[in-house]
C-alpha cells in the first residue's frame, strides 16, 4: 500500500516518520519545502501537489489546520480529487468541523473516492511515540481496511460512527481538555496565592479523583514556565470555534466552553496564540500578578 501524506506540521512530521519506520512507502507534500525535504531525508518521496500525491497513492492522509485548508487540499485546484483514481481512500486526520467532513466526503464519493475522518488527540509527544488517540468516522468497512495503518500512529483507534463522528468526538475531547486546563490553572493559582507549594499540591492530588492526563502533562510545563507548543492556543481556539458552531447547530448548550474561548481569545490578543495551550494559566497570572512556578 502506497500512502500519500499532505500536511507536515508539528503533528504531520512525526506521524509520517512513524509510517516510514513501519515500512510504508510514502509520498509527501506540504507548502513548506523544508518540511518536505526533512521527511524525504527519512525515506519519503516528494510530491509536487495534492493531485500528484493522489495519482501516486492508494491512500492519502491529510493533516491540516482547519476545514478551509482541507477543502482546498481535496477539492481545490491541483487538489487530491484532480489526481485521484477510483478506489482511492482519503483519511483526513485534521481536526475540522463535522459538517465540513460530510461535505468533503460527498465530493469524494462523486469521484469514486472513499473517505473517513480520523482526528487525533495527544499532541506532539504522542505523535512522536505513536500513541495518539484516533477517533474515526465513516464506513466501517473502510475503517477496518485502515485500522492497521492507523495503529502505527496510534495507541488507540476507535470507530465512532458515520462520517463526521470522528470530528464530533474530537470536539468533545477538545472541550474537556480546554476546561481541564482552565480548572488546573484556577486551582493552582488558588494554592499559590494561599502560600502552598504548587509542586506539593500536584503530587498530593494527582493520584486522586482530580488527577488526569491533562494535569500530568500540563502542570509540569506550567510550574517550569515552559510553554513551547505541543498544541497551540490558536489551534485550540479553532477547535472551540468549531465546537461552539456545532453546538449551536444541534442545540447543545456550551456555556463553559464559551467562557474558556474568551480566555483564549484574550491570550491570543496578548501575543500568546503560538504558545502551548497550557499558557491558559497566563490568564490567571495576568489577573493576579502572580506566577505559578516551582
Amino acid at each position: 500500500m502506497k500512502i500519500g501524506f499532505i500536511g507536515l506540521g508539528i503533528m504531520g512530521k512525526p506521524m509520517s516518520r512513524n509510517l516510514l519506520k513501519a515500512g510504508y512507502e510514502l509520498v509527501v507534500f506540504d507548502r513548506n519545502i523544508s518540511s518536505i525535504n526533512e521527511i524525504v531525508s527519512c525515506g519519503a518521496k516528494a510530491g509536487q501537489s495534492g493531485a500528484d500525491v493522489a495519482a501516486q497513492s492508494d491512500v492519502v492522509i491529510t493533516m491540516l489546520p482547519n476545514s478551509p485548508h482541507v477543502k482546498q487540499a481535496v477539492m481545490g485546484e491541483n487538489g487530491i480529487l484532480e489526481g485521484a483514481k477510483e478506489g482511492l481512500i482519503l483519511v483526513d486526520m485534521s481536526s475540522i468541523a463535522p459538517l465540513a467532513s460530510q461535505e468533503i466526503c460527498k465530493a469524494c464519493a462523486e469521484k469514486g473516492v472513499k473517505m473517513i475522518d480520523a482526528p487525533v488527540s495527544g499532541g506532539e509527544p504522542k505523535a512522536i511515540d505513536g500513541s495518539l488517540s484516533i477517533m474515526v468516522g465513516g464506513d466501517k468497512e473502510v475503517f477496518d481496511q485502515m485500522y492497521d495503518m492507523l495503529m502505527v500512529m496510534g495507541g488507540s483507534v476507535v470507530h465512532c460512527g458515520d462520517i463526521g463522528a470522528g470530528n464530533t468526538t474530537k470536539l468533545a475531547n477538545q472541550v474537556i481538555v480546554a476546561l481541564n486546563i482552565a480548572a488546573v490553572s484556577e486551582a493552582f493559582m488558588l494554592s499559590t496565592k494561599a502560600g502552598v507549594d504548587p509542586e506539593k499540591v500536584f503530587h498530593a492530588i494527582r493520584g486522586g479523583l482530580a488527577g488526569s492526563t491533562v494535569m500530568d502533562a500540563k502542570v509540569p510545563m506550567i510550574t517550569a514556565g515552559n510553554f513551547t507548543p505541543g498544541f497551540k492556543i490558536d489551534l485550540h481556539i479553532k477547535d472551540l470555534g468549531n465546537a461552539l458552531e456545532t453546538g449551536h447547530g444541534v442545540g447543545a448548550p456550551l456555556p463553559l466552553t464559551s467562557f474558556v474561548m474568551e480566555m483564549m481569545q484574550n491570550l491570543h490578543m496578548d501575543g500568546y496564540g503560538q504558545s502551548d495551550h497550557s499558557a491558559l494559566v497566563k490568564y490567571y497570572e495576568k489577573l493576579t500578578g502572580t506566577e505559578i512556578r516551582k
